[in-house]
């Protein structure tokens, strides 16, 4: 194959959710109000928990880096899918979808690590409270925050240099909403059968490997508080933990519906849908999933 095939695709082209006008305008309409709601959300959330010195725990601390990962997670899909609802022609430039897949996996894999991460906070709150604060000391919350970010970003790094270094020869059209890993990798006119196994080892280290810690932690919770002997003790216990649970079925059932099984992936369009379901309505869900509610917050566990 020729060597200019290979090598001179400087933009791609998003074919999106629909072609027919009337339902992008109802559809930017529809995701301007939800990006509007997610962004104001969020920063709602992180504003609060600045502002309150009772929501100055390491619950809160890691919601706050929770909220910031879903607020930058869908600015980098949402904006530029809104803009080509309204465009005639779809075009993303090739580094500005590198630079899309980059943030897009290094958020999701932030927030799969921190959502691990945050699971122990509960186990911790659920199993040791007495010592929670000596345990979840804020050095230690720092640096499980720190090591969220950086595995995270490390590899979506390697992820999009595998990805991108793909001879896309003349097939420039992605059938998705964004630069999604998978989409841009159908493109390459070479064997990809080694970057679909690069994709199921990182869908192991950064996916799975913090779900079986997230099982794991709640193996241990739902132990812990099925010894409770109050009635009233279990539902609090149970309470601690129900919004975190909620928003790990939302978050880690997409995602693992999605790369884990790349050779019986979902049509194009359940695949689509399923991802703006992750970028768009489960960052604005969030916010409304931990309501902040002061009361709660009596105790070293944040909600006891």
């Amino acid at each position: 194959m020729g060597t200019e095939n290979q090598t001179w695709v400087k933009e791609f082209i998003l074919l999106g959710l629909s072609s027919d006008w009337d339902t992008q305008v109802s559809l930017f309409v529809l995701f301007s109000i939800t990006y509007m709601v997610t962004v104001l959300g969020n920063f709602l959330i992180v504003l609060l928990i600045s502002l309150d010195s009772r929501l100055h725990t390491p619950m809160y601390f890691f919601l706050t880096n929770l909220s910031l990962v879903d607020v930058s997670y869908a600015t980098t899909i949402v904006p530029q899918m809104l803009v080509h609802f309204l465009s005639e022609h779809k075009v993303i430039p090739l580094v500005s979808c590198a630079a899309q897949l980059f943030f897009s996996l290094g958020l999701g894999g932030i927030e799969f690590v921190l959502l691990a991460v945050m699971a122990y906070d509960r186990y911790v709150a659920v199993c040791d409270p007495l010592r929670y604060l000596v345990i979840m000391h804020g050095g230690l919350c720092t640096r499980l925050a720190i090591t969220s970010w950086v595995s995270g970003s490390v590899n979506s790094l390697m992820q999009t240099a595998i990805t991108f270094q793909l001879p896309m020869c003349s097939n420039k059209f992605i059938d998705h909403i964004s630069c999604e890993t998978l989409a841009v990798v159908r493109l390459a006119c070479v064997d990809t059968s080694s970057n679909e196994i690069a994709t199921m080892v990182s869908s192991i280290v950064l996916l799975m490997s913090p779900f079986c810690l997230v099982l794991l932690s709640y193996v241990k919770i739902i132990s812990t508080i099925l010894k409770i002997r109050s009635t009233e003790g279990r539902k609090k216990a149970f309470h601690t933990c129900a919004s975190h649970l909620t928003v790990v079925v939302l978050c880690y059932g997409m995602a693992i519906f999605i790369y884990i099984q790349p050779h019986s992936s979902p049509s194009g369009l359940q695949e689509k849908l399923i991802s703006l379901f992750y970028a768009v309505l489960t960052p604005m869900l969030n916010p409304m999933i931990y309501s902040l509610r002061n009361k709660e917050v009596k105790g070293p566990g944040g909600n006891y």
